[in-house]
């Protein structure tokens, strides 16, 4: 077992320790934002720090690195108020990972993506994606501690295939071909353990079906 102190940590070579850090998490979404500027430019960007908030509203929120350097995901939802989150596919992560490059042009057109766009947010979603969510920007916050600054969206509209649906509302996104993220360049195909029903005191964990 390797251990590691807060000092240890903190004398690390800089890449080193971003590695390490990222990978305490574990297993991340990964997940393509859409968003377009208010000329109407078009900006995709990989980001693996997306997560449920709540149902009722509908929340989903999303950290973005300190705005040190030009951030044009953030820009644009700032901007718009509006963004998408679409599922990275199995089939398509190696494309997914290059948006993270910096280019001059869309990353939709530099990465080989198609955007798709509906009349609930003028944001693009990826055509490609199968489990797309758009959504409007709610709520910013930033954190004093890092810079980083904490986007919270409500979930306008949800776009999945219908076999990937369960009777019960659950989303099979195995199924639907999600992949996951770890660190900062891990992608991982998964494998469903099972389902478990509602815990309850003094009763053993049971699956359910689907």
């Amino acid at each position: 077992m390797t251990t590691f102190s807060a000092s240890d940590i903190a004398g690390m070579e800089r890449f080193y320790r971003v590695n390490l850090i990222n990978s305490l998490s574990g297993f991340k979404s990964a997940n393509l934002v859409g968003t377009v500027s208010g000329e109407g430019e078009t900006n995709l960007a990989i980001f693996s720090q997306v997560f449920h908030v709540g149902a009722n509203p509908p929340l989903m929120g999303m950290l973005v690195r300190p705005d040190s350097a030009e951030r044009h995901t953030l820009r644009n939802l700032l901007d718009t108020g509006y963004f998408t989150l679409n599922h990275v596919h199995e089939s398509f992560y190696r494309q997914a990972h290059q948006t993270s490059a910096r280019y001059e042009v869309s990353e939709f057109e530099a990465c080989g993506f198609t955007a798709q766009f509906t009349d609930a947010l003028p944001a693009p979603y990826v055509a490609e994606a199968q489990v797309k969510i758009g959504l409007q920007l709610a709520q910013r916050t930033d954190i004093a501690l890092n810079g980083t600054i904490l986007i919270i969206g409500r979930v306008l509209e949800v776009m999945m295939p219908e076999d990937c649906l369960l009777g019960d509302g659950y989303l099979d996104i195995e199924k639907a071909g999600t992949i996951t993220a770890s660190a900062l360049d891990g992608y991982h195909i998964t494998q469903r353990l099972a389902r478990l029903a509602y815990a309850k005191p003094n009763q053993p964990a049971r699956e359910v079906g689907g």
